[in-house]
């Protein structure tokens, strides 16, 4: 026998929980084939379009480290999880525009998605009247060289827009700290060779930032692959929050 339904709240954390469990168990598993320790891997659950009371819930799950990719909806949420109690680190993993700086800087402990050396200087602008400790930020590398795609270009053409120029800047300001590098696989590329390329950028990178070790790559389709290929971040929202499309 079955005993009564579980309440609404109940129903979404026993979920949660189920979720959390799957991707934990794909993460210990992938990190065993790459011959890596699963405490090198932070999941990051992006909860985009998911409100505020999934992020409490999966913080009492022990998922440490949340993640959106809009100011708008960021903001709020962090305001309200922190009202409720809930202690997270919050990863800005979305496009983000310059003129959003000064309100990203107050809640985020990680931008995944600096891609020009003017956002980097908007950044560091904001992190110095409104922060008092240094932000950390990530390059995020276009892979494909595709020009209306997000990302710092490897191999050059555009000065804002070089990894090695975002890297220095990002490493230049006192209230910033560089991280490391972050990139999507490009849709029409194997997961496989992206990374394989985020891993070959990620090298290069260190030999000039020793300390930029955060490699942000993979999400809930290949997250298998980014763990083969270094990753130190993997950022996980359908595999773990399900395909809801509203807050509400």
């Amino acid at each position: 026998m079955t005993g009564p339904p579980l309440p609404a709240p109940d129903r979404r954390r026993a979920q949660l929980a189920e979720n959390l469990a799957s991707v934990r168990a794909r993460i210990d598993r992938a990190c065993v084939d790459a011959g890596r320790d699963p405490a090198e891997v932070t999941m990051v659950a992006v909860t985009k379009t998911y409100p505020a009371g999934d992020v409490v819930s999966l913080a009492g799950l022990g998922v440490t480290d949340v993640g959106e990719n809009r100011d708008q909806e960021a903001a709020p949420k962090a305001a309200e999880v922190a009202a409720a109690g809930a202690d997270v680190r919050w990863h800005f993993v979305g496009q983000l525009q310059r003129n959003k700086a000064r309100s990203v800087v107050r809640y985020a402990d990680l931008v995944h998605s600096v891609d020009s050396v003017r956002l980097a200087a908007a950044l560091g602008e904001a992190a110095d009247r409104h922060r008092d400790r240094p932000l950390a930020a990530l390059v995020q590398v276009n892979l494909d060289g595709a020009a209306d795609r997000g990302g710092a270009l490897v191999d050059g053409g555009d000065p804002d827009r070089e990894v090695a120029a975002v890297a220095a800047a990002l490493a230049g300001h006192p209230r910033l700290r560089l991280a490391g590098v972050m990139a999507v696989a490009p849709l029409d590329w194997a997961p496989e060779r992206a990374f394989a390329r985020l891993a070959e950028v990620a090298a290069g990178l260190r030999a000039d930032h020793p300390d930029a070790v955060v490699v942000s790559a993979g999400m809930s389709g290949d997250l298998e692959a980014a763990i083969s290929h270094g990753a130190t971040h993997v950022r996980i929202g359908s595999a773990l929050l399900g395909m809801r499309s509203t807050l509400r």
